[in-house]
């Protein structure tokens, strides 16, 4: 597929949207995200339904509306913070054969297939995303084929809601393969889900093995299940280098924290020195090098971060600029930060699209 037809736009492919969790992508405005080239914002369900709650979104128009951004927007379900919530500490919840029960700040939070879809539904979601069991790639056979059972239950749960929706949204439903690295538990999953109706799918669970690498073999097995005419989301996966691998298996939709997380912590991503000179690029070589703002380097450098970015940070400050913001501890060192990175992350996909 070359582009996603979705109720609040049109977005060419691949596509990288950035992380607004809480319906915000930290220290910059819609205007900011506009200007930088982002196509779309990941929100999450879950963290929306504690703040501001599914009933406020809903009552200011949606989340379009809430967030001043006439442009598409993806929730996921809430499946990952089964991962990263419950399984490091037993006392935020547990996992039921029909529902998620966190308990986080003295609030109870009940998440079930149903609950998640309405709730989707309810924010005006371009893209709704199913109910899952998230796991880790080293996680027991046990455990996955635990995860695949309920992420195909409630994936049916997910389907039959979303079809019974009164508005007859435009959105899309997108299911999600689960299985860890066993491609018997993999296919399992996609063919069920396949049957239900499901057409776009996003990689269910860690895409990373214990040491930090890609677990590039049953990423490319998974891409190979999902339908041709459909969209295939990397989800979570952010580092560039990687970004361009599973572009290569097929993949053609990603998010990731990455690109504003490393913005906040002073480290920006910049093409390398080849490409900045507009020649050819390599994008299966290391295409691309770290620019850290706090170098005592860059103290009196008046170039800007990339001579080759048209961000409104490049076009308007210099490193040594950043690099005094960043010093003093200025807030608007991050929003310029970020500007940035999220520009490079476009012009990837730009490169590739």
């Amino acid at each position: 597929m070359n582009e996603l037809k979705l109720p609040h736009g049109t977005v060419k492919l691949p596509a990288f949207f950035p992380d607004g969790t809480r319906g915000v992508v930290r220290c910059v405005d819609t205007a900011d995200l506009k200007a930088a080239g982002v196509k779309g914002i990941v929100m999450n369900t879950y963290h929306l339904m504690t703040k501001p709650g599914a009933t406020t979104v809903k009552a200011m128009g949606g989340l379009n509306k809430f967030c001043n951004w006439n442009a598409p927007i993806i929730t996921d379900s809430g499946g990952f913070q089964v991962f990263s919530l419950l399984r490091e500490n037993s006392s935020m919840g547990e996992i039921r054969p029909n529902e998620i029960i966190f308990r986080r700040d003295g609030k109870k939070t009940v998440l079930s297939p149903e609950k998640c879809i309405q709730s989707q539904l309810s924010y005006g979601s371009d893209v709704i995303m199913a109910l899952d069991y998230c796991t880790h790639s080293d996680d027991p056979y046990e455990r996955q084929a635990l995860s695949v059972d309920t992420t195909i239950r409630w994936g049916r749960k997910c389907m039959d809601t979303f079809n019974k929706r009164e508005n007859k949204s435009t959105a899309q439903l997108f299911g999600i393969i689960q299985g860890g690295n066993d491609k018997g538990l993999r296919k399992e999953c996609a063919d069920a889900l396949i049957q239900m109706g499901y057409k776009s799918f996003g990689f269910g669970g860690w895409p990373l093995d214990s040491e930090g690498r890609l677990t590039e073999d049953i990423l490319a097995y998974t891409a190979e299940l999902m339908p041709d005419d459909g969209i295939k989301y990397a989800m979570g996966i952010g580092r560039p280098e990687n970004i361009v691998a599973c572009v290569r298996m097929g993949f053609n939709l990603f998010d990731c924290v990455i690109p504003t997380r490393e913005a906040r912590h002073n480290r920006l991503y910049v093409f390398d020195e080849a490409f900045e000179k507009r020649e050819d690029i390599d994008l299966s070589t290391k295409f691309y090098r770290y620019h850290y703002i706090l170098d005592d380097e860059h103290r009196r450098d008046s170039r800007p971060i990339s001579t080759l970015c048209d961000c409104h940070t490049c076009q308007n400050y210099s490193r040594g600029y950043l690099r005094h913001l960043a010093s003093i501890g200025d807030s608007l060192a991050n929003r310029l930060a970020t500007i940035h990175n999220l520009r490079f992350y476009t012009m990837l996909m730009e490169l590739m699209q």
